[in-house]
């Protein structure tokens, strides 16, 4: 059942992330805006699709799915706590729609991670009994 639950948790991750890839790299006005008024500009809005692009594709890599949740987790959580401190819930009349996105994300993350804690080099050992 975990392995099933961590499938889909992953799919609908990555589906997610790369669908907001489009916006970041082509430099879409929401985009632009959202990144202008968090005081982070072209560079944080590239690295942050570069970030989720890596995290992606790693999501869906079976040796690699720890990491991909733990950078999903990071990234996530920078845009949830810039939507909470600098660019609201509701961006351009999106109804929030972003922000519970990322807040799906977030927990479907952490989901995966918690699915594959073993996986986790060093201190996965610990989980495997």
């Amino acid at each position: 059942m975990k392995k099933y639950i961590s499938l889909i948790a992953r799919i609908i991750i990555a589906i997610i992330l790369v669908q907001t890839l489009f916006y970041k790299f082509t430099a879409h006005a929401d985009s632009v805006y959202i990144f202008e008024k968090a005081g982070l500009g072209d560079a944080g809005r590239i690295g942050s699709g570069i970030a989720e692009l890596i995290a992606a594709v790693l999501l869906l890599i079976p040796r690699t799915i720890w990491l991909g949740a733990g950078i999903t987790l990071g990234v996530i959580s920078g845009a949830i706590v810039t939507h909470l401190t600098k660019i609201g819930i509701e961006v351009k009349g999106d109804g929030g729609l972003l922000f519970y996105m990322g807040i799906t994300v977030f927990i479907l993350s952490l989901i995966t991670l918690y699915i594959h804690k073993k996986d986790i080099p060093i201190i996965g050992k610990k989980f495997s009994n």
